[in-house]
């Protein structure tokens, strides 16, 4: 969701449902949206597209346009981003054997076991701003009766998800979510709840602002502090890994700084479980701008395509746009399966090498594969960084993001927090008007551990 968790995957429902049809390009589409796409497709390119684009030597036209993501995002929230396919009736069996887990039908139930926490309740908190928004529901500042404790608490509408056949990725979203918490990079999740229609995730409250508001601002960062959040981004993708956990989805608004200064990453719900060193996945998933070649090809791949993703977010944190880059979604696909990196400006021959050896089109020969995080970690450009130190937040973060306390909301969009809250939020409908199903399907949601009261 923008401003708290990225936003929620969507879907071309309009052509999900016909056989023999071509896939278009939103005609509006806004570059830096980053909607999701969960979908198998041929990415062949279609004759008589026209494309537009424009080399890193334009950067300053194309951040500006790029950048218009910060205002249109919510705007756009509706919009599909559609890839091209010919074969559609093969693609649609395939993914059903091929996919990592099929969306469950609203009927179906996902029973991960008895409420943990059955007690929690809306009625707990003080929801006092909205601090961001995705298809699905919104991320609000609340605050806890009990205590006076502050928490992020993501808010959910069952119908939504299950209108779209997302259950699968919240419940898995959850899941990851329970084993992130011993970890300082990745978002803690408290307690997890349900009402009839809403779905609650208690998680802390990072006020720091997202990467992507920062670069945003700035354009780009020194190096330094560049190799500053890189280095905790791969610390936080390394611990997933070794959870057997890819990530997928590591992208500057899934990156938020806490109140310090330090990375914390969010929204899980792209993560695929179960993923041995040696495992491999091919379901088509992920942001446009830092989908990785083998993910394009549609060819089975493995852990390296986080380490592509850090890549990306990297060269886009010391050129300002992402390094393959376009307007046109034909194209920039194009562009990262074939054409080369062009690094430009005064970079070290460090931070040239470490971008070469992450952004390498071949998964097999890219930086990570032989020895995972080990590999990332011992890179020469990460030779200033003492990991144990990282790790436990010894090294002062580059940046202060210099908030006041919790009421501090200068890096959340005025466009949310300016929004009032609205009672549904808090109100718990009788049973006579919710739906049977959609309780159901979010059976085992609730969570909370034994120390939470």
């Amino acid at each position: 969701m923008r401003g708290g968790l990225s936003a929620q995957r969507t879907k071309c429902a309009d052509c999900l449902d016909k056989v023999n049809w071509t896939r278009k390009l939103t005609q509006n589409f806004s570059p830096k949206t980053h909607q999701h796409i969960h979908f198998q497709a041929d990415l062949m390119r279609p004759p008589g597209i026209e494309t537009v684009f424009e080399t890193l030597g334009k950067a300053k036209d194309l951040i500006k346009h790029g950048r218009e993501r910060l205002e249109q995002t919510t705007k756009t929230s509706s919009s599909r981003l559609c890839s091209y396919a010919e074969r559609v009736a093969t693609l649609m069996d395939r993914s059903k054997s091929q996919g990592d887990s099929q969306p469950s039908s609203p009927t179906d139930n996902i029973n991960l076991g008895p409420s943990a926490n059955p007690n929690a309740k809306p009625t707990d908190f003080d929801f006092l701003k909205i601090i961001g928004k995705g298809s699905f529901g919104k991320v609000l500042l609340a605050k806890r009766k009990s205590d006076g404790r502050f928490y992020a608490v993501k808010v959910l509408q069952k119908k939504s998800i299950l209108k779209k056949k997302e259950q699968n990725h919240i419940m898995a979203e959850r899941n990851v979510l329970l084993k992130n918490v011993k970890h300082p990079f990745l978002v803690g999740l408290h307690y997890s709840f349900q009402t009839k229609e809403k779905l609650y995730f208690v998680l802390d409250y990072v006020n720091g602002g997202e990467l992507f508001f920062h670069l945003q601002r700035e354009r780009c960062f020194c190096e330094p502090r560049a190799r500053f959040y890189a280095a905790e981004m791969a610390s936080a993708v390394g611990y997933l890994h070794s959870l057997n956990i890819i990530y997928r989805d590591l992208k500057p608004e899934n990156i938020l700084l806490d109140c310090q200064g330090h990375v914390v990453l969010t929204d899980f719900g792209l993560c695929k479980e179960g993923m041995e060193p040696e495992e491999t996945t091919s379901t088509f998933c992920g942001t446009p701008e830092y989908l990785a070649p083998e993910v394009l090809k549609k060819q089975p791949y493995d852990r390296t395509v986080d380490w592509w993703c850090l890549g990306a977010v990297l060269y886009e944190m010391l050129f300002g746009l992402p390094p393959f880059y376009s307007r046109d979604v034909s194209q920039m696909y194009d562009n990262i399966l074939h054409k080369p990196l062009q690094i430009q400006g005064t970079k070290t021959i460090a931070a040239c090498d470490i971008l070469q050896g992450l952004l390498h089109k071949d998964q097999k020969k890219r930086l990570g594969a032989k020895t995972d995080f080990l590999e990332i970690k011992n890179h020469v450009f990460f030779s200033p960084i003492n990991w144990d130190d990282l790790y436990s937040k010894r090294i002062t973060p580059p940046f202060d993001p210099k908030v006041a306390g919790p009421a501090d909301l200068r890096h959340f969009d005025p466009e949310f927090t300016q929004e009032a809250v609205s009672s549904s939020i808090i109100r718990t409908p009788d049973f006579a008007t919710s739906s049977c199903s959609a309780t159901d399907a979010f059976l085992g949601f609730s969570y909370a551990p034994n120390d939470e009261d």
